[in-house]
């Protein structure tokens, strides 16, 4: 089903506004990178600059697939979404450019980099590891969401 047929069902297309909103409260999403064949796809922590960027820090060795499919992709898609319940749910897609930070990109994101969400064994392995930091520039935005019973669910009001 389209989009707007599932508007039937309730679903509802997010504002920009909102859309910012949700990638501000969120910290994780998947990245799909380009690859031959099929698409490259990983979980990744990041943190949004509530405008049109998002940073991510890779933790790559010597062979990093991820660092290698990034450093060729054109353009990337990154998905965050959010699941309290079966009839309450939010999803964004962005895609976008993903570019290299250089050094002194560091110390201007590194406040907002402060809060990104890390699995312990990423923390522990980034103190041996290279640790590079990544844009991600937002090029194009969207947002569903689904809040509340479809119609023909809600409880009747007698």
């Amino acid at each position: 089903m389209s989009i707007d047929e599932l508007r039937a069902y309730g679903l509802t297309e997010m504002t920009d506004s909102e859309i910012a909103n949700f990638l501000a409260s969120q910290r994780v999403g998947v990245l799909a990178l380009p690859e031959e064949g099929s698409p490259y796809l990983f979980p990744i922590s990041y943190e949004f600059d509530g405008d049109d960027s998002l940073y991510f820090t890779y933790l790559s060795g010597s062979s990093s697939r991820k660092r290698q499919a990034t450093d060729v992709a054109e353009t990337a898609s990154f998905l965050v979404f959010a699941v309290d319940t079966m009839y309450s749910w939010e999803s964004v897609l962005l895609t976008g450019r993903l570019e290299r930070g250089s050094e002194s990109a560091w110390d201007d994101v590194e406040a907002l980099l402060a809060d990104v969400w890390r699995p312990d064994l990423f923390e522990s392995a980034s103190l041996s590891g290279d640790v590079e930091l990544y844009e991600f520039r937002i090029e194009d935005r969207s947002g569903v969401k689904h809040q509340g019973l479809p119609p023909g669910l809600e409880p009747s009001e007698t």
